[in-house]
């Protein structure tokens, strides 16, 4: 009798990593799903949820979409043979239009494009980015205290059931 190889339940979120720190500091307006150019050992990390999204973001470079500030930290079984680099710049794949989309907001005044995401679709890697607006600090305060109400009403709703 063969030993059957442990499999990860499915999941209906396949997400990799979040970068909650976007929806923080921004107020985030149109979203994307881009494709990204990675290596083989980058998968193998990302598979193992060895990914940062904390100060991630779009730049355009001659009309093309590149992931900065992304940290993908590689594996200690990692290959010795090659070099790898965790912060390195990442190709975006995305359409003619959106790329074109994205460049004419990024050009805006207080305007910028951040990646609020990363998940599998199928056996690829995709990317979550979105057109975003900085938030002033009355605002963060703002949703600080709703994210602390929310969280009190959960409180308070929980105490009430059990008693």
């Amino acid at each position: 009798m063969r030993a059957m190889a442990k499999r990860k339940p499915k999941t209906a979120d396949n997400t990799i990593a979040r970068n909650k720190r976007a929806s923080f500091d921004y107020q985030l307006l149109d979203s994307f799903e881009a494709g990204v150019a990675l290596q083989g050992w980058e998968v193998k990390s990302l598979r193992m949820g060895k990914v940062d999204l904390a100060d991630s973001y779009v730049l355009m470079k001659d009309g093309e979409a590149w992931l900065l500030g992304a940290t993908i930290h590689p594996l200690d079984t990692a290959s010795t043979h090659f070099v790898t680099d965790p912060t390195r710049t990442r190709k975006l794949l995305l359409q003619k239009k959106q790329l074109a989309q994205i460049l004419a907001a990024t050009t805006q005044k207080g305007q910028t494009c951040v990646c609020t995401g990363l998940y599998w679709k199928g056996h690829l890697v995709k990317a979550r980015i979105a057109l975003a607006v900085g938030k002033k600090s009355h605002d963060k305060r703002d949703t600080q205290k709703e994210r602390d109400w929310n969280r009190q009403k959960q409180r308070i709703l929980r105490d009430n059931v059990k008693q």
